[in-house]
């Protein structure tokens, strides 16, 4: 089952709806939404949306608002405040990517002033593709989680089905697989 039909076979499990309605494959500009966005899928990583979705509040409070130059100032103790927190994924490895990833991003950023600007430098390109480019720039983003970021922030396509009432909404605000 999709992710459209089981929002719509489950009214009611609200944080799923809203997701899926108001944010699921929606261009985001901001370094602070990429970056969220990113680190909740690498903390998805074998586990349930639902539960990184219940949790998201908590992993935020703990990332400092996914502000990437606070989390890439982070040191050892900030992992073992964040391992020790039963409110965030209390995974050395994802805690660790997240914190990594936050230096890379403000490499990036460095160099090409935004995390979305990067982003929009090496779009459109096929799925492959970007696996390859995110393995070289960030860790622990696989094939799953690499697809996920670019499908959930409007990179590539598949967010929603084009029969989904949101499809429209989502192409609306020019998604870049769209090439608007």
């Amino acid at each position: 089952m999709g992710y459209c039909e089981y929002v719509h076979a489950h009214p009611e499990d609200v944080l799923n709806r809203r997701y899926h309605d108001d944010e699921y494959g929606y261009p985001l500009h901001s370094d602070r939404a990429l970056f969220e966005r990113l680190a909740l899928e690498i903390n998805q990583a074998g586990l349930s949306w639902s539960l990184i979705l219940k949790r998201r509040e908590s992993l935020r409070a703990g990332f400092h608002g996914f502000d990437p130059a606070a989390v890439a100032a982070f040191g050892e103790q900030d992992a073992l405040r964040l391992l020790a927190d039963p409110g965030v994924i209390r995974n050395r490895r994802k805690i660790e990517a997240v914190i990594e990833n936050a230096r890379r991003l403000n490499a990036l950023r460095n160099e090409y002033g935004s995390f979305e600007a990067w982003l929009d430098a090496h779009a459109p390109r096929p799925r492959q593709a970007w696996i390859r480019l995110f393995r070289q720039a960030f860790v622990f983003t696989g094939p799953e989680v690499t697809g996920e970021f670019l499908v959930s922030s409007g990179y590539l396509p598949g967010a929603h089905d084009r029969t989904c009432p949101v499809y429209p909404r989502v192409a609306a605000a020019g998604p870049a697989w769209l090439g608007k």
